[in-house]
């Protein structure tokens, strides 16, 4: 059996989940090559001890180049901030590196530009992490939708909200600065990847992007708390896309409606084992949506559990991830999201943010 090196940056909430899963992912789904934890690195010798001894790694550091430069370090996963991505990155491609990295890639659209022409001048594997996408209800709708189980499709509504900055009272952190910390760089990067993985490539946006608490205990909040979005998909159909960290009442609500001349389809995330289907078809008295769970007829769902219903969760999306991570390292080549997917996100993101500026409609070839 074939062992790689996993070197992983950060340690905090995806650097866990990640370490998690590579943990995981050869026991799951029996993969070749089957992960090693070598190293991980946090920004103090003591975090990053801690995290080593936690999460089973051979080894802890507090600098990355320590690790992307370690000869027993055979692929990177990036999972810390967004303004550490591009000079890691660019260093593991230079020395035939595969790299994972976490959305939004890059703290800037310049940045993964740079980081997509680093991994096409490599032709090392890359990876973009978009895990809510992922789930088996959701891959299996891109199935529907592939098949044209509803039609031409004329219509998507997507949203992804929370709300973890709903109560005003909650105190400025560090989510109320940096453009990367507001809901276009945290959230919206889910739902246009959802966006783009269900209906194709979007040809431009009409947005609007705002601020809802300005201050809060502590400072002033200088990002954004929710933006919605009018779009227009290349393949003609209409869209709109709304992203809040202020929706009170919504946990995880990465959600969508698609319609079609034959029929419909719903998803919610807060329910994320269930994918709602219509179709058009039968007495007009016995029509309606139907309720499908996931079960191992669905993709991805087998290898985590043998019975319809039973359900899974968060970190699975991850697992699965990984899975395809590790795939494309075998086969070497990469495998969707690319770098270039995630890229696309942020023009997508940088179109709206000049559509909301300019108060137009903002084509994404512009970007």
């Amino acid at each position: 059996m074939t062992e790689i090196g996993i070197g992983i940056l950060g340690g905090g909430y995806m650097g866990k989940a990640h370490s998690v899963a590579m943990a995981a992912v050869g026991a799951v789904f029996n993969t070749k090559p089957r992960p090693r934890l070598e190293m991980i690195c946090a920004t103090s010798d003591e975090s990053a001890e801690r995290y080593r001894a936690a999460y089973g790694f051979s080894r802890a550091t507090s600098d990355w180049k320590e690790l992307v430069n370690d000869p027993k370090v055979d692929a990177v996963v990036i999972a810390s901030p967004q303004s550490t991505h591009r000079i890691v990155a660019e260093a593991a491609f230079a020395l035939g590196k595969p790299v994972f990295c976490e959305k939004p890639m890059g703290a800037s659209l310049e940045d993964s530009a740079a980081m997509v022409a680093a991994a096409e001048a490599s032709g090392i594997v890359n990876m973009v992490g978009f895990n809510y996408i992922r789930t088996p209800a959701s891959q299996y709708a891109r199935q529907l939708l592939a098949e044209g189980a509803i039609g031409d499709i004329t219509w998507f509504r997507g949203e992804h909200t929370e709300d973890f900055y709903a109560n005003p009272e909650i105190p400025a952190t560090w989510r109320a600065t940096g453009r990367a910390n507001g809901t276009m760089g945290d959230l919206a990067p889910h739902m246009i990847n959802a966006a783009l993985a269900l209906m194709g490539p979007i040809k431009t946006v009409m947005a609007e992007v705002e601020t809802v608490h300005a201050q809060r205990t502590g400072g002033a909040v200088t990002n954004d708390d929710q933006a919605q979005m009018m779009c227009r998909f290349e393949n003609g159909a209409m869209g709109h896309l709304y992203i809040s960290r202020v929706a009170t009442g919504r946990k995880m609500g990465y959600a969508y409606e698609i319609t079609g001349t034959k029929g419909a389809i719903r998803f919610d995330q807060e329910d994320q084992n269930a994918l709602w289907l219509y179709k058009a078809e039968g007495p007009e008295a016995q029509r309606g949506f139907t309720k499908i769970l996931t079960g191992p007829a669905h993709p991805d769902y087998l290898p985590f559990c043998q019975g319809a219903g039973h359900g899974t969760g968060y970190q699975d999306q991850i697992i699965i991830e990984a899975k395809d991570f590790l795939t494309a390292i075998a086969e070497g080549k990469s495998m969707w999201p690319t770098f270039k997917d995630g890229h696309e996100v942020n023009r997508i993101i940088s179109a709206a943010f000049a559509s909301h500026e300019s108060r137009a409609w903002q084509d994404i070839s512009d970007f």
